[in-house]
């Protein structure tokens, strides 16, 4: 019995596996030559893995067999709960970061929303904006239209005075030659 769950914990022992080293150590090379010679980093240069033997655990000789029956149960419930633990830790890490993961994209989503919303916003008053440029100008080439109608008016009715005057001169004119009488002077600065 004692030899059987000795089988089973150098089964659950997993190997190690050692690389060789493929060359020798080179010796220390000062720092400050280090920094001055400009070469690229080998690639040969390997890490070596310390090869550590496999311990297999001897059983204690000790007067009775329950003892280490015992002390093997014991071995092995300590292994069951540190690879509980660490798979608890593991199932737990996991959480995290798949909840970190979510709300990560939810912001981004959050993120996303609000600017499609300012841009849509922002489309939408550019959009009455122009409206309101293009009434805007709408009204301002009325009010210049208008302005132009009423400046023709005022022409004709200058140019009407003009021809009033003028015949007004003209006949005042023919009337003076008529008599024979000279104008007075209408300016009194003379």
């Amino acid at each position: 019995m004692a030899e059987e769950q000795k089988t089973t914990k150098v089964d659950v022992e997993s190997p190690v596996v050692v690389a060789p080293a493929t060359e020798s150590t080179p010796p220390p090379v000062e720092v400050a030559e280090e920094k001055n010679q400009n070469s690229p980093p080998v690639e040969s240069k390997a890490l070596a893995v310390v090869e550590k033997p496999i311990e297999e655990p001897t059983p204690k000789k000790s007067s009775s067999g329950s003892i280490d029956r015992d002390v093997i149960l014991a071995d092995l419930e300590k292994e069951k709960k540190t690879s509980f633990i660490k798979a608890w830790e593991e199932s737990e890490k996991s959480k995290a970061e798949n909840k970190a993961q979510k709300r990560i994209s939810d912001v981004l989503a959050w993120e996303n929303r609000k600017k499609a919303s300012t841009e849509a916003q922002l489309r939408k008053i550019e959009e009455k904006l122009e409206k309101q440029k293009a009434a805007y100008g709408e009204k301002m080439k009325n009010k210049v239209a208008l302005i132009h109608k009423e400046a023709e008016e005022r022409r004709a009715m200058v140019e009407a005075k003009r021809g009033e005057d003028l015949l007004k001169a003209e006949e005042m004119a023919a009337k003076y030659r008529a008599t024979g009488i000279v104008p007075k002077a209408t300016c009194g600065c003379f």
